[in-house]
């Protein structure tokens, strides 16, 4: 959903500022985003095929530069996948793309949508606030990348629960300002 006169790479990179960032819930983005190796594209596929070829766009891109130049690469999606359920299912074909391309062990994929709700959680739980972003978002992640980072954080699976002690103490002003996308109609 479109905010003002932002498009919806602004947006992102607004909430992956304000949110990600700002909120340390990834404490790996900053320093990529510093190093702008964190490239922000957008999707104006309206069919699952076309959103699966830009993916592979984007993947065969990443893949064919170095992580210095670019370490990471956010798919927005602002005009499909509204439904949280629909953009779930989709996932099993990125996951299926993956493994056609034998990028099984390069890149895993973490998911961000407006709806997000994790399993067994209540769609008005705060802790889905942790991956909520303004659009359908799919973020190709390096596994090496990750890999080395893991490795030189103390309690990387504290991380889950930090974030979500983090959203749960935002108060409803906070909350409001962060994911404005949120609170307005629809």
């Amino acid at each position: 959903m479109l905010l003002s006169s932002q498009t919806p790479i602004e947006q992102t990179e607004k909430w992956l500022l304000d949110v990600v960032i700002g909120l340390n819930l990834c404490p790996f983005a900053a320093k990529p985003y510093k190093k702008e190796q964190i490239h922000i594209a957008q999707s104006n596929a309206t069919t699952e095929e076309s959103l699966l070829e830009d993916i592979l766009v984007e993947m065969k891109q990443l893949n064919s530069i170095s992580a210095a130049e670019r370490d990471t690469t956010l798919v927005v999606i602002p005009h499909m996948l509204n439904d949280f359920w629909d953009y779930n299912m989709f996932l099993d074909w990125v996951d299926a793309l993956i493994k056609q391309q034998q990028w099984e062990g390069v890149f895993q994929i973490a998911s961000f949508h407006p709806e997000y709700c994790f399993h067994g959680a209540h769609q008005e739980d705060s802790e889905n606030l942790t991956n909520r972003s303004p659009f359908p978002t799919i973020h190709i992640i390096r596994e090496a990348s990750m890999e080395r980072v893991l490795k030189l954080f103390k309690d990387p699976e504290s991380i889950p629960e930090t974030n979500m002690d983090t959203v749960s103490e935002l108060t409803d002003q906070q909350k409001q300002a962060l994911f404005p996308y949120l609170f307005t109609e629809k």
